[in-house]
């Protein structure tokens, strides 16, 4: 979580500038906000904890979700809130794997689509959750959680990627028609900087929206 934090406050003003294209423009604001009060949070629980017991991977993600749920505004506070919630639920276990990954975010998704009844397709965070988890629903159980969530990050991007090619049918982006057409939508970017900060900060949107087939074809 501290280094999805970092990677949003590193590449906020590029989400500041593709939600302009799209909707309100306060999509990196908001993120931001959400994972300020999460460090914030983070921190205070470190200082108060006892000592001797190190925390399950489902409470800096419960920390998280709260401070999504509670503080954020938007759209982006509650989807994000619900997603990080469902992760909370499948990681309160003694050992994080694949397994639990898989679960935490397919609930995640399901309550997402649950809520705001977005489809693939409709150019939403949706089109990154998705393929995310349908790569985690393949990746070896024996795999550790880094290289699970490697994988999840990858298929999200390409999701991310393809968001870019779609006339929005869901929220801000649906209000701007065709002129969203060629810009990734920045919740499905959001996802990804979340998958992606399991393995390191993201310090740069361009090299992972850049699309690799046309580099290759250069």
């Amino acid at each position: 979580m501290r280094r999805f934090a970092a990677s949003v406050r590193a590449t906020e003003p590029q989400l500041t500038a593709l939600d302009q294209r799209v909707g309100d423009g306060d999509f990196g604001t908001n993120l931001m906000a959400g994972l300020d009060a999460t460090v914030a949070a983070l921190d205070k629980a470190a200082g108060s904890a006892a000592t001797g017991r190190a925390a399950r991977a489902g409470e800096p993600l419960q920390t998280a979700a709260t401070a999504f749920l509670d503080g954020v505004g938007g759209t982006s506070g509650p989807l994000f809130g619900l997603l990080l919630e469902e992760l909370a639920v499948a990681a309160a276990v003694p050992v994080l794997d694949v397994a639990v990954l898989r679960s935490g975010l397919t609930n995640g998704l399901a309550a997402i689509r649950r809520v705001g009844e977005a489809r693939p397709g409709d150019k939403t965070l949706v089109d990154a959750l998705c393929p995310a988890c349908e790569a985690l629903r393949v990746c070896p159980v024996e795999a550790g959680p880094r290289a699970a969530l490697a994988h999840a990050s990858r298929a999200a991007w390409e999701g991310v990627r393809g968001t870019a090619r779609l006339r929005a049918r869901r929220g801000r982006a649906s209000y701007v028609g065709g002129r969203a057409t060629g810009v990734p939508d920045p919740g499905a970017v959001g996802i990804g900087l979340l998958l992606s900060s399991a393995g390191g900060t993201v310090t740069a949107l361009a090299p992972l929206l850049a699309d690799p087939e046309a580099a290759e074809a250069e």
